[in-house]
Formats: C-alpha cells, sequence, structure tokens
C-alpha cells in the first residue's frame, strides 16, 4: 500500500510501506526450510523392525573377543582377528541381512575392538551391537 500525500496532511506519511517486510519474512522462510533440510540429513540412520507373521529367522555373526588374546567366531576358535574379514565376507554372501554381536572381556584394549568393528564393516557387516551381561538394578545403582 502506497503512502497518501495530501496537501492537508503537513508532510505526514499516514500508510505503511509493507514491502519490506514481506521481503524479510520471505527471507526468514527460506533461511529455516534451508536449515531444517540441513538438520533432517545429518540424523541417525535408523533400522526399525518390521512387524509381519514372517518365517526368517535373524542370523547373527558373534565375535568374541577374549583377554587372552583369543578370537571366536560363532564359538570357534580362528588365529587372529584378522580372520575375521574373510568370514565376514562369508557370511554377508550367504545372509545378506547378517548381523554381528561382539562380545569382549572388559580387559580388551579399546583399539581391538575397533579394529574388529573396522573389519567386519569392510566385510559388509554395517549392523553391530555388543554383548553385555545384565545386572540387577541394584547393584548397578551401588557400582556408580
Amino acid at each position: 500500500m502506497a503512502a497518501s500525500m495530501n496537501p492537508t496532511d503537513d508532510g505526514v506519511f499516514s500508510g505503511i510501506n509493507v514491502t519490506p517486510l514481506v521481503d524479510i519474512i520471505l527471507v526468514l522462510l527460506i533461511v529455516f526450510m534451508v536449515t531444517a533440510k540441513l538438520i533432517v540429513s545429518n540424523t541417525l540412520p535408523m533400522d526399525l523392525p518390521k512387524a509381519a507373521t514372517g518365517s526368517e529367522q535373524q542370523v547373527v555373526f558373534v565375535v568374541s573377543l577374549g583377554a587372552d588374546g583369543a578370537t571366536k567366531v560363532d564359538t570357534k576358535d580362528v588365529e587372529s582377528d584378522d580372520s575375521v574379514l574373510g568370514l565376514a565376507r562369508t557370511a554377508r554372501t550367504q545372509h545378506p541381512d547378517v548381523r554381528a554381536v561382539i562380545h569382549a572381556d572388559g580387559s580388551v584394549p579399546h583399539r581391538r575392538v575397533v579394529r574388529v568393528m573396522d573389519l567386519l564393516k569392510q566385510g559388509g557387516i554395517g549392523k553391530i551391537a555388543f554383548g553385555v551381561d545384565p545386572v540387577a538394578a541394584e547393584a548397578a545403582a551401588a557400582g556408580n
């Protein structure tokens, strides 16, 4: 809406120019849309369970890392951690939706666990979990 100037108005604008307000609101809208897309794309990928009466069983690839340096894959001793890569590739070709569970002793170095995780990922197994022993809630609270 344009301002009106009458000689009787003594030079005072009596209208509001809304064009700059609309421009600012449109720019803010675009900024919010762009940032919303960035926020959504940085979320963690979720593998939500599917519920149906299917007969497929979940295949689990279990890697056990002992405190003495022993490595087991599905309860079978293997030579070293590097053997996990070939076994993971084989399991992935046989079962495309295979998941891995790492059971590591509490005294196993962190770098060894990360190395096994990396070998599993190189073998094509991206769904990895850690096995734990459950403790009572009272014991967990006392340990803190």
